[in-house]
Parts: structure tokens; C-alpha cells; sequence
């Protein structure tokens, strides 16, 4: 049987409700490797039963070593390696023009997949908080740094991590039940992620997420879920949309204490001062 899924559907015969089942897994490969058989026949417009089959029918023991083949397939195209290979024969001129080509196609869909109710209660909800926790691994971390810093130059309490396994129990520990943390997930689903959900309900805080394809899988666990466009064989950084939905959201946080962001801004500006004075070096 052919590696790709792309030659194993061409080596068998589908029926139609099948080939449904194959053009939603090719259309959304993120979302479909954490879907249960039930979520995809729902995507798909078909039944439960009609998934595993089509699985079977491709040469696969089952769902899950399909969901594997689309994991290898999303990991193979999404590397730098891959993203390497996609712009090499470009000039200097035409990948500039791709990439920002491409940003503002990403852009311009985050921009309409965004839901404006879940927008404003994501604002409502980092206004009103006692503190806000920025959560992401990789690219994603430094998004959540960014949140950090705009919300505590705002004069609001906010920190980030990307910690993982035992080093990030030291950061979840003093989350209260005024907190609310920002959780920008891309399109990984990981135990980590997992524990901190968990962790939030458990104390009472409060959770946003920003993500691309997590929106089933954690919705229900999460108080608020924003869209963040990222589509498979992008050249772009995965946290292009995620940043600009940030630099909304922080906006918005300020544009509701203008007395708090001038206070902070007037702090801000004499210790700069201060720490800009000569003074004799210490020992």
C-alpha cells in the first residue's frame, strides 16, 4: 500500500460517502487528527461507522493509525525543512512578495473568522481580571510574552510561561480564581495544555483561547475561544494571527481604564528616566 494518503486514495475505489470522508480530512488535517470518528463524520456530513470504514478501506488499521498518517503529513509540511523547499527557487523580490502576500491572506480570513461576541467577552474578561497568565510553547511562548508586556505597561498584572512538565506546576500554583489565562494553541494538543485547562476550572479562573484548530477539541473547556488562521504549507510564522489578535485585545483592554493607562504610562516614563541617569557603576 502507498505512503501518502493522497496515492492510497488513488490505488482503491470509493464510494461517494467515503470520498466525503477523505476531502474533510485533506481540507482539515489539523483538526482532523484530534477528532473523535463522530466529529469527522459531523465535518463530513456522513456517519461514524462510514469514517472507520473509510480508514479500512485505505489500507489503515483503523482511525488511529489514519489520524498518525495526517500527523506525519501536517508535521512534513509545516517544518522548516518544508518551508525551505517551498521558497527556494523564489528570488529575493518574489519571497518578500509571497510572505506578505500571504500574511494578509491570513489576516484578512482571522479577521472573519473572529466572532465579535467572543471578542468582546475575551476583552471583558482580561479587563476585569486580577491577573492574566500568557500560556504557549515555541513561537506561540512569545505571544504570550507580548500579551504580558502590553497588559503590564497598561497597568495591569500579567505574566507569561512556556514551561512545560514539572517546571510548569511551579507557575500554575498561585493561579486564583480572579485570574484568567491566555492559552495560544496553534494546533498541538498536548497533556501540558491539558493540566492547565483542568487547573483553571478547578480554581475558578478563568480561560481564552487563541487557536487554529483546537476550537473542538478544548471549546468546551475553555470560556472564550478567538480564531487565529493558520493554514497547512503557510511560510509565515504560525503566531502572525495570533499576535495581531493580541494587539486587539490589548487595545481594547486599554480603551476601557484610559485613567489606569496614563497612570502606567507616567510611571513607566520616570523610571526610564531614572534608570537612563549616569551614575557610578556598583561593585
Amino acid at each position: 500500500m502507498p505512503d501518502s494518503l493522497e496515492a492510497r486514495v488513488r490505488a482503491v475505489r470509493l464510494t461517494e460517502a467515503e470520498q466525503r470522508v477523505v476531502d474533510y480530512l485533506l481540507a482539515h488535517p489539523r483538526q482532523a487528527i484530534l477528532a473523535s470518528a463522530g466529529q469527522i463524520a459531523e465535518g463530513a456530513g456522513t456517519s461514524d461507522a462510514t469514517v472507520v470504514r473509510t480508514a479500512r478501506t485505505l489500507g489503515f488499521a483503523g482511525l488511529p493509525e489514519l489520524r498518525q498518517s495526517l500527523t506525519d503529513r501536517v508535521v512534513g509540511a509545516t517544518g522548516p525543512a518544508a518551508q525551505v523547499r517551498r521558497v527556494a527557487a523564489d528570488s529575493s523580490a518574489g519571497l518578500l512578495e509571497r510572505v506578505f502576500e500571504e500574511a494578509a491572506e491570513r489576516l484578512a480570513r482571522t479577521a472573519a473568522a473572529v466572532d465579535g461576541a467572543a471578542f468582546d467577552a475575551a476583552v471583558a474578561l482580561l479587563a476585569e481580571a486580577g491577573e492574566v497568565v500568557g500560556y504557549g510553547l515555541g513561537p506561540s511562548e512569545l505571544v504570550a510574552r507580548a500579551l504580558a508586556l502590553r497588559l503590564t505597561r497598561i497597568g495591569r498584572r500579567a505574566r507569561a510561561t512556556g514551561a512545560v512538565g514539572f517546571r510548569l506546576a511551579d507557575d500554575l500554583v498561585g493561579l486564583g480564581p480572579d485570574a484568567v489565562v491566555v492559552l495560544y494553541l496553534p494546533a498541538r494538543r498536548t497533556v501540558d495544555a491539558e493540566v492547565v485547562l483542568d487547573h483553571v476550572r478547578a480554581v475558578g479562573a478563568r480561560s481564552v483561547l487563541v487557536t487554529d484548530a483546537l476550537g473542538g477539541a478544548f471549546g468546551d473547556r475553555a470560556d472564550v475561544v478567538l480564531d487565529a488562521v493558520h493554514g497547512l504549507g503557510d511560510v509565515t510564522g504560525e503566531g502572525l494571527t495570533a499576535a495581531v489578535l493580541t494587539d486587539a485585545l490589548c487595545l481594547a483592554v486599554a480603551a476601557r481604564d484610559e485613567r489606569s493607562v496614563v497612570a502606567a504610562d507616567e510611571t513607566l516614563t520616570r523610571l526610564r528616566a531614572d534608570l537612563s541617569r549616569d551614575a557610578p557603576r556598583r561593585r
